[in-house]
């Protein structure tokens, strides 16, 4: 298996090669859907430190002002999530369609996305954790990251001690404790993820009382009339990975509490982590069968009109703050890698 560093070095050679032949703009008639719904997490202005795994999730507001200039220049027209259903079921028109979507309900996405979409009067949609709002959420994954950096080595259960002092040996130890954790059940990686944190001198759950919009700034933002709020689970389970019942309760509980908080309807699902090991066909099902208009994943992919029909399996593609070039945006929004990701197919809902 590759190694998270070097399939990004493998993306990296890919979307310089798209941009030197000019593949991006020959193959996007064939590649290219009737739209595609982009992913953000977090949008800040800091440097990235050298050892920065979730790097990943992190754009620049410079990023995200390039993003939108570069939909502008290929001609996407920036719609809300509530107007997808429709455009898909409708007859092709010549301008495609892009969604800004962002995850979690991270406090940055005020600070520093909000005036940039402002300034290009886009919609955008937030997925809001009803945890991670009421401060009380676990986002494991940076406390894994922030428990390696503070430690000279790391061991899971009776595992091999995996050093951590230097920056490459911090990030070899997250790589190999996350794919082993991310392999098994989620309360045996949410409670290894705990103990890391304990050892390095901080309590889990408190990162999202730093990053995180509380209910009342959640409140203030839904007034905004070019925001959709949507719902992202109560915890942010890998629902896949548990049964029926608490799937359907974190995915019901959620709309029900920030339509209780805000005032006003949840209309739109996202899938937590979003990948065919966190969300698949129950998880679908369950979407339509609770009556959201759509749900989203992390599975890469423009959308196409077959999608009409799969409402609630629908592709995303994730600005990536390891890709902040104008060669993968124009790769990404033209479709082409997800030609070769998807093996030729349109849908992905396996």
């Amino acid at each position: 298996m590759l190694s998270p560093r070097t399939r990004h070095r493998l993306f990296r050679a890919g979307f310089r090669v798209v941009a030197a032949t000019g593949a991006d703009r020959w193959l996007a008639p064939a590649t290219r859907g009737r739209g595609v719904i982009l992913t953000f997490h977090h949008v800040r202005p800091e440097p990235v430190p050298a050892f920065a795994p979730n790097a990943l999730l992190t754009i620049t507001p410079a990023f995200l002002e390039r993003t939108l200039a570069g939909l502008a220049a290929r001609g996407f027209e920036l719609i809300g999530l509530d107007r997808v259903p429709e455009r898909l079921a409708a007859p092709a028109s010549g301008k495609p369609f892009a969604v800004l979507t962002f995850d979690d309900g991270y406090r940055d996405n005020v600070e520093h996305a909000r005036p940039v979409l402002a300034r290009h009067g886009a919609p955008w949609t937030l997925f809001v954790t009803s945890d991670f709002a009421d401060g009380r959420g676990r986002l494991w994954w940076l406390e894994l990251e922030r428990a390696i950096a503070r430690l000279d080595a790391v061991r899971l259960g009776s595992g091999p001690l995996l050093p951590a002092r230097t920056d490459a040996e911090k990030t070899a130890a997250f790589e190999t404790v996350y794919r082993i954790l991310r392999a098994g059940p989620e309360a045996v990686l949410l409670e290894a993820i705990a103990r890391l944190c304990r050892e390095a001198g901080f309590e889990p759950g408190g990162i999202v009382r730093e990053l995180c919009l509380t209910w009342d700034g959640l409140r203030d933002l839904a007034r905004d009339p070019a925001v959709t709020i949507g719902a992202h689970t109560l915890t942010h389970p890998m629902l896949a990975k548990h049964d029926p019942a608490v799937a359907e309760r974190e995915i019901a509980g959620s709309r029900a509490r920030i339509e209780s908080e805000l005032g006003r309807p949840v209309r739109h699902l996202s899938y937590p982590v979003g990948d065919p090991t966190s969300a698949g066909p129950r998880e679908f099902g369950l979407a339509k069968k609770l009556g959201f208009a759509t749900a989203v994943t992390t599975r890469p992919g423009h959308l196409f009109a077959e999608h009409a029909q799969h409402a609630h399996a629908l592709p995303r593609v994730s600005v990536n703050g390891l890709h902040q070039t104008d060669a993968a945006l124009a790769s990404f929004l033209s479709g082409v890698p997800f030609l070769a990701w998807n093996r030729g197919r349109r849908l992905n809902v396996a």
